[in-house]
């Protein structure tokens, strides 16, 4: 090791080198600082060795002077003087230095620092090239963690249905600074209120995701779409015996399998008033109690839920619970029907356009201009839904560059036909005389849809116009048929 020793005492200085060299360090010496200072910018000297009381430039002046200089992390200063007085020490090390020994000199503990300083470069420099290696390999991950982290948010938003989000209205952006707001905020409840279609679990989802940082469960259940008994159940699980019928171990709700994440409500109006208290006491106290059971459960859930009515109306006549409305209005967002963002309509079936056109494998690329009049004019009482259902429609029915009034015929005299369907035309479709096998039917419906979309449940789901629950029971259910050979 390279070592420079600065000491106007000649003798001791000599001294002191001639034991490092016998030790087989490589030594330099200097009588005052500003020699050393000199010598030490024209070489390369992992330790420098000082004394603190000098003539012109201090020990300690020195070491500041070396602190300055480009490099000067990689150096080691040891400061020796021969009034051990604390202060001294302090200064010293305070300056930076890293010891500081008393003069006479002990060869001992002046070979042990040495040693120390020797293993301290050596760590030094193996620190430095494995941080380099590190930057760089860090670099290449970083840049490969990036792109899987894109490709992944890319697979999350297919799967979540929201690579299909059209935000261009004012409104609509407004909305969506609401839910980025929300998203940073699990203890806030969030009512969401807006007609059929426009929507309201998109919204959710969003909130939920936020940019797809999270992998947290996010639990629907369609409330209107269960019983209060089972409503019950679904929500708080239920303990052993229980139910008649119930699983023997009992099961586990909905507000458990979203812990962590958020559990969405959807037409929230529908759960029964007996019931509105506990959903009211899991929001404020954060715990609630297993259907059958005594124990409290920790509920870690974010809380969401959407209507289609109006939600104030309904506390006013007495049909859902004024403490519970309030509670959830603490987060309230609501979404304007596509009539009223009329500028949304163009862009919305623009997008639907090529998604539609690009899934089915169709040229459909533009909107002529007598088909966008017709657009325009319709009320679109089924909003962002009925949209999409009239598009996906037009360009699995017909295949053309653009789009053209005559691919709308799904409208008839300005209103869209209920209930109209690809694979449904209502004019010539008749029931038979004596029985409709209406099980059978819909289990057709179901497996064309689900081959339409290449197995893709969401998307399926939201096709037919179901929560993904409904269409797992329905799967559910085929596959048993299947099974029992029925």
């Amino acid at each position: 090791m390279n070592i420079l020793i600065v000491d106007d005492d000649r003798d001791s200085r000599e001294s002191v080198a001639d034991f490092l060299r016998q030790l087989g360090h490589k030594v330099v010496e200097c009588a005052d600082g500003r020699e050393a200072l000199k010598v030490y910018q024209e070489g390369d000297f992992p330790m420098v060795l000082t004394d603190i009381r000098m003539p012109h430039m201090s020990g300690i002046d020195l070491l500041k002077a070396i602190s300055k200089l480009p490099g000067n992390s990689e150096t080691d200063v040891v400061l020796f003087t021969g009034h051990g007085d604390m202060e001294t020490a302090i200064s010293a090390l305070r300056a930076g230095a890293y010891d500081y020994l008393l003069k006479p000199l002990n060869v001992e503990e002046l070979a042990a620092l040495t040693e120390r300083i020797a293993e301290h470069q050596t760590l030094r420099r193996e620190n430095k090239v494995l941080t380099e290696q590190f930057e760089s390999e860090l670099e290449f991950a970083t840049k490969e963690a990036r792109e899987e982290a894109s490709r992944l948010r890319k697979m999350m938003a297919e799967y979540t249905g929201l690579d299909e989000i059209g935000i261009f209205s004012e409104a609509m952006k407004l909305i969506v600074c609401q839910t980025q707001k929300y998203h940073t905020d699990r203890s806030i409840p969030v009512i969401i209120e807006g007609e059929t279609g426009t929507g309201k679990e998109v919204i959710a989802r969003l909130i939920h995701y936020g940019d797809m940082e999270t992998t947290a469960n996010f639990v629907d259940i369609n409330c209107a779409a269960l019983t209060p008994t089972l409503f019950e159940s679904e929500l708080f699980g239920y303990e052993a015996g229980s139910y008649t019928g119930g699983l023997s171990k009992g099961q586990q709700g909905k507000i458990d399998l979203a812990k962590g994440g958020t559990l969405f409500l959807d037409e929230i109006t529908e759960i029964p008033m007996e019931l509105q208290g506990k959903l009211l006491r899991v929001i404020q106290e954060k715990e609630f109690y297993r259907v059958g059971g005594l124990k409290k459960i920790q509920a870690d859930v974010r809380i969401i839920c959407a209507t289609n009515t109006n939600l104030e109306k309904q506390v006013a006549e007495g049909k859902f619970r004024k403490d519970l409305y309030y509670r959830l209005k603490v987060g309230h967002i609501v979404v304007p029907p596509l009539r009223e963002r009329a500028d949304d309509i163009l862009k919305l079936a623009q997008m639907f356009l090529r998604l539609f056109a690009k899934e089915k494998k169709k040229s459909f690329r533009t909107i002529s201009k007598e088909a966008e009049r017709q657009l325009l004019a319709h009320s679109w009482p089924g909003n962002v839904r009925e949209l999409k259902n009239v598009i996906e429609w037009a360009v699995f029915m017909y295949d053309d560059i653009e789009l053209k009034p005559q691919h709308l015929k799904i409208f008839k005299d300005g209103v869209q036909l209920k209930n109209s369907s690809p694979s449904a035309n209502l004019d010539s479709f008749s029931l038979p005389g004596d029985c409709f096998p209406m099980d059978q039917f819909v289990d057709e419906v179901i497996e064309k849809a689900l081959e339409m979309h290449e197995g893709n449940k969401a998307k399926t789901a939201r096709y037919l116009g179901i929560s993904r629950r409904s269409l797992y029971c329905h799967l559910e259910r085929i596959a048993k048929k299947t099974r029992s050979g029925n």
